[in-house]
């Protein structure tokens, strides 16, 4: 079909992989998923190596493969001040070696630690030791570079706690990347295990609409390969008083929209959502933004069922304290509005 009728959709190999067994090389998985139908234009590595498979169309990439005995998960147990530089701090990890090892970073995220002795839990962050090739976080230009040791005011360092921009995840390079703990985390796991994905960009036709989704994707493959789908749980609890008579839902094209449902949480924190979260919505093009957010649309990415939070006590107000009436219509002509990054559409 011509190029204005294909609709790219991303999904992320790690993901797949909660949903069905793949027993084969997402280079594999890509020709298979081409052959039947969603055509996989381009494969995006997250540290994982490229493999060669006979047959695959798919180009060399020059990505950044995190060596898996020189960057590892490391566990910092303690930060310590600098003795001569206000803006270093002195990280002790634990990297499952015989000692742990002093980095001497700039990673401002860490400042807070500075004083508080040895840590209770330990900050779980990507650790790179002496040799690891890895990118430069400090260069305006792309640029590879080999940790070699050298003295950073006069402490010698040879290893390093890694940004999202050293290990060519983002440009993110504000701080080093500490990770939420996992159960299976234990100091010195090869970084391609713990954070190591691959992208999947997906060019589907209007008619393949069941596959806009990891949980739509992972039925294609569990069809062509015989392994069973796992679906998520979809049980649901509803507690406390019954939301009757405190909103409404009005549908206007009720042929286009047959059905549209409120759900109303209550006592509800807005805060950042945890960080796995934030990198899989950031590789599948999504900016985070908030828990609340960044779970409707985490969930609409994976499930294919849209959702949309509203702050309800904004929509009482805009109601004069009345219940507030939700409305599903078409947009009228020349409408405009205004998207949550501010730009007027």
């Amino acid at each position: 079909p011509p190029r204005s009728t294909l609709f790219p959709y991303t999904t992320l190999f790690r993901s797949l992989k909660e949903f069905v067994t793949i027993d084969m090389p997402v280079e594999a998985l890509a020709q298979r998923l081409t052959s039947a139908g969603l055509e996989v234009a381009k494969l995006h590595y997250i540290g994982l190596p490229q493999q060669e498979v006979p047959g695959t169309r798919y180009p060399k990439s020059t990505h950044l493969v995190w060596e898996r005995d020189k960057i590892l998960l490391g566990a910092i147990r303690e930060v310590k001040p600098h003795p001569d530089a206000d803006r270093l701090v002195l990280a002790l990890v634990d990297y499952g070696g015989d000692e742990l090892e002093q980095c001497v970073t700039g990673a401002p995220n860490l400042y807070e630690y500075k004083h508080l002795g040895p840590l209770p839990e330990p900050l779980w962050a990507p650790f790179a030791l002496e040799g690891a090739t890895v990118w430069d976080g400090h260069s305006d230009e792309p640029k590879l570079m080999k940790l070699q040791g050298k003295k950073l005011r006069g402490i010698y360092n040879k290893s390093m706690v890694c940004s999202e921009k050293e290990l060519g995840i983002s440009e993110e390079h504000e701080g080093i990347l500490i990770l939420d703990p996992e159960p299976h985390f234990r100091p010195g796991l090869p970084l391609q295990d713990v954070l190591g994905d691959v992208v999947l960009e997906i060019e589907l036709t209007p008619n393949l609409g069941h596959a806009f989704s990891i949980l739509g994707v992972a039925r294609e493959i569990a069809a062509m390969t015989g392994q069973p789908l796992r679906q998520p749980s979809y049980d649901f609890v509803a507690e406390g008083a019954p939301i009757a008579g405190q909103a409404a839902i009005e549908i206007h094209t009720p042929e286009l929209n047959p059905r549209f449902t409120l759900t109303l949480l209550r006592n509800t924190r807005v805060q950042p959502s945890p960080g796995w979260m934030q990198r899989r919505l950031r590789l599948a093009g999504q900016r985070p933004i908030n828990n609340i957010v960044d779970v409707t649309n985490y969930i609409t990415f994976e499930l294919g069922q849209p959702l949309h939070a509203f702050d309800y006590d904004k929509l009482a107000a805009r109601a004069g304290g009345q219940p507030p009436t939700i409305i599903t219509r078409l947009p009228q002509p020349n409408e405009t509005l205004e998207t949550l990054d501010g730009v007027k559409r």
